[in-house]
């Protein structure tokens, strides 16, 4: 359930890349590849990390850790230009685009102050879209006296894959410290991305031009992501902690429940199934859910992976890459398979089947399905 403790918000301000880096008085021009427009009217991503620190007084957050933050922020957008840019679709263009126009350019940064639990916060960050163009980025740093403080980020997926955010997080943290290391450079050439079907002008005509839902804009032209789903006012937000025992545990039952699928002859010719912690726990968590949500057997169920395609692509792209570079792969299965004792041990089996078979699957089968 959402927090009813009051948010203080202290400051809005405007933070640029540094002047002090040569590129920043450079515009910058990035086109947006098939897989930015795969996620062009997606919701905003939103993200929170949290910093404990028990002695964290107002004034040592204004005087000492807000100055550093917003100045090791300054330092990193230089490297990233293009996240305080601006998400646009110039009148001359097919598509949008990815524009930095200096000086102006740069992103929300909302100080506020907050007396809710530090410990079971889940707070919500702001930001910036307008129908012509939209924000690629807006942060928000949240005190939490004698407690500690939070950085939230708001970011536009047209622009950023999770990947992308954790590589500028990580960046801003060792810059925050350091220096950037050579290894958190970040790689934006869109150049060297191949798109022999045509994948992004398809994305773009067939899912999102024309495309209308309720609260969207008419505006065939318009940047607005689509609308947040309603959540239901009666639902409770909660974690389930598994711990490394609890794993072990249930790999053990899956492995026993899979010993008995099929034959004994089939059983001694298949070779043995590497489960993932990752396998398990999505396993385990879709029966559950499912189970909790009253399933039928003869539901349909889809399960769906994301996976990153940085490697994945010819050529290859760097790890470094800044964008997105993402591709979603599903298989449906019947309610009446998760619904046996062996439920589990089912989905573990066909997801570990999915993740095998990428390794001979091309990034773009299937991508126009």
């Amino acid at each position: 359930m959402a927090s009813t403790k009051p948010v203080n918000f202290l400051e809005v301000c405007h933070v640029s890349p540094s002047s002090t880096s040569p590129e920043s008085s450079t515009e910058l021009y990035l086109p947006l590849i098939f897989s930015d427009i795969f996620n062009l009217k997606f919701p905003p991503v939103q993200g929170i990390f949290f910093y404990k620190l028990t002695e964290l007084t107002p004034t040592f957050f204004n005087l000492v850790i807000l100055p550093k933050v917003k100045h090791s922020l300054s330092l990193t957008l230089s490297h990233f230009r293009p996240l305080a840019g601006n998400l646009t679709w110039p009148p001359n263009s097919i598509k949008p685009v990815i524009m930095y126009n200096t000086p102006d350019d740069g992103i929300k940064l909302t100080v506020a102050e907050s007396s809710a639990d530090f410990d079971h916060l889940c707070s919500e960050v702001h930001d910036t879209i307008e129908s012509h163009h939209s924000s690629t980025l807006a942060i928000q740093i949240t005190l939490f006296p004698n407690k500690g403080f939070c950085i939230g980020h708001t970011t536009n997926h047209a622009v950023l894959d999770g990947l992308s955010v954790s590589f500028f997080m990580n960046a801003w943290a060792r810059i925050c410290r350091h220096l950037l290391p050579e290894e958190l450079t970040p790689f934006f050439n869109r150049t060297v991305v191949q798109d022999p079907e045509g994948l992004d002008m398809w994305y773009f005509m067939n899912f999102w031009l024309g495309v209308k839902l309720p609260g969207s804009d008419d505006n065939t032209r318009s940047l607005k992501p689509f609308p947040f789903p309603e959540t239901p006012p009666n639902l409770v937000r909660t974690t389930f902690e598994l711990s490394r025992e609890d794993i072990q545990q249930l790999l053990e039952t899956v492995k026993s429940q899979l010993d008995n699928f099929g034959s004994k002859e089939e059983t001694n010719q298949t070779k043995p199934i590497y489960l993932s912690t990752y396998v398990l726990v999505y396993a385990y968590t879709l029966v559950c859910m499912l189970e909790a949500k009253g399933l039928k057997s003869n539901d349909k169920i889809k399960i769906l992976i994301t996976v990153d395609c940085r490697l994945r692509l010819n050529p290859p792209l760097p790890k470094n890459y800044i964008g997105n570079c993402v591709s979603s792969f599903d298989v449906v299965v019947e309610g009446e398979d998760l619904m046996k004792e062996n439920g589990v041990a089912y989905v573990a089996k066909r997801l570990t089947e999915m993740i095998k078979g990428l390794e001979n699957r091309s990034v773009f089968e299937g991508a126009k399905e």
